[in-house]
């Protein structure tokens, strides 16, 4: 196939539920690809001398190579090629924001549409599911060397399917009762189905990795114990679970007032949350849209989404926003909140203000800026802020470890070593809310540290 021919290929689409089978059900909606669709958008691929596709991913996957491969049908054989990289392409290939990294930075999208990369990696993985085949590499001997992993997030897994495949003891501490970290209790089922997750966790104890989930490491047990147990070295992936506050009077006071990761938490762990008909959501991420899109399959009748800024600046994924808006959520651009209405200490509406594109802030973007006399009433029974995360260190006395004022970890940036030589951490809790592929990057850095460490090598 010539060139001229690969540019007349127009960007294959996957296979979706239709809106109206969504909502009463957490049905994962994109049903990804067949073989034959993935097959004619391997064709797409120009392969491109200097590809800027593996710029664009955090973990530098070589894409042109497995896109090629899968072109021949060597199936497996490119999957394995992803794996040398990357510890869950079958995550990564449904969850990573792939129109911001690996596909945003594909040339054919610069006239055209990208190479859907992201689609094509989830296909292999699924089909080494599918088909019964071995996920992950041999397991090596075991050296006698304990690790321990603070974090079942994908750093924290990352780390102990490398370490566990070098033949080191690897124990996951997890504070929450499943595993798999925001993996879990902040992605919905629709997104990220629970056997994928469940696949992780095969993986790693086929090559003894131990989890233990509800242990808390600063309040069930501390640092120092787990060195007084013997563990050479620990990893710290706790992640950025905290959210941040819209900083309303009477928000943390008027009932029907939560934040977007708890309220993902409770739900996606089978707690039922019934508030009313009407929810607002504030913000404009990937969190945003799963709190909406949850909200509707939970009974919800009316949801609105509130983001300050225009559609463009969104930072959620184009999909996911496509999917809110054919799921029936209202999205209200250029609004804040600015007043909690309530009566006797329960929500009855958001009093909001209409914005306006300013001067461009550090970003480059755009500063809102309110517009006078737009004040607008939303009648609400559960106002859901979903408008960052923050880091809350472990809280460890026995052994201090240093930490910014953003309460992320200090670290080497070579080697992910904190102040204290046997510890190490990575992902969100160093780079603050970040991509599942960056926390998989840093996993796999601060692995190759800690193994150089307890060689002696460093």
């Amino acid at each position: 196939m010539n060139i001229r021919e690969q540019l007349a290929i127009p960007r294959q689409q996957p296979r979706e539920l239709d809106p109206e089978e969504r909502l009463d059900n957490f049905d994962e909606v994109s049903k990804g690809f067949d073989e034959a669709t993935a097959l004619i958008e391997a064709q797409r691929c120009l392969q491109c001398r200097k590809p800027l596709c593996v710029m664009g991913c955090p973990i530098g996957n070589d894409i042109p190579r497995f896109i090629e491969l899968l072109r021949e049908r060597k199936f497996e054989q490119a999957y394995w090629t992803i794996r040398e990289t990357s510890s869950m392409p079958s995550i990564c290939g449904r969850v990573c924001p792939h129109e911001f990294q690996c596909e945003g930075a594909c040339i054919r999208g610069k006239k055209d549409a990208p190479v859907a990369i992201g689609l094509l990696e989830r296909f292999l993985a699924d089909w080494m599911i599918i088909n019964g085949k071995n996920l992950s590499p041999r397991c090596a001997p075991k050296n006698g060397i304990k690790v321990a992993i603070i974090g079942s997030g994908p750093a924290g897994i990352t780390v102990a399917h490398s370490l566990s495949h070098k033949g080191y003891s690897c124990t996951i501490f997890e504070s929450l009762p499943v595993f798999g970290g925001m993996l879990s209790v902040g992605i919905p089922n629709y997104r990220l189905p629970r056997n994928i997750i469940g696949a992780e966790l095969y993986a790693l104890q086929q090559c003894g990795v131990n989890v233990k989930t509800g242990i808390t490491v600063g309040r069930d047990l501390t640092l120092s114990d787990l060195r007084d147990q013997g563990y050479a070295a620990v990893f710290l992936g706790i992640g950025a679970y905290e959210s941040r506050r819209l900083g309303l009077e009477g928000e943390l006071e008027t009932q029907g007032v939560m934040s977007g990761i708890d309220y993902l938490g409770q739900v996606l762990t089978g707690r039922e949350i019934a508030l009313g008909d009407r929810v607002v959501v504030v913000g404009g991420g990937n969190v945003a849209i799963d709190v909406a899109r949850v909200a509707l399959r939970s009974g919800w009748k009316e949801v609105t989404i509130l983001y300050r800024r225009t559609r463009e600046e969104m930072p959620a994924s184009g999909v996911e926003v496509h999917h809110v808006e054919e799921e029936g959520v209202q999205i209200l651009f250029l609004a804040v909140p600015t007043r909690i209405l309530s009566d006797d200490g329960r929500l009855t509406g958001v009093e909001c203000i209409r914005m306006q594109p300013g001067e461009p802030d550090a970003s480059g973007r755009r500063s809102p800026v309110p517009v006078e006399g737009s004040e607008f009433v939303l009648e609400a029974d559960a106002l859901i802020a979903a408008v960052g995360q923050k880091v809350i260190p472990v809280h460890d006395e026995t052994v201090p470890v240093e930490v910014t004022s953003r309460g992320t970890y200090v670290v080497d940036p070579v080697t992910l070593q904190t102040s204290v030589e046997w510890i190490f951490a990575g992902g969100d809790t160093v780079l603050g809310p970040q991509t599942v592929a960056k926390a998989v990057c840093q996993g796999l850095d601060a692995a190759e540290s800690m193994h150089r460490y307890m060689q002696g090598l460093i």
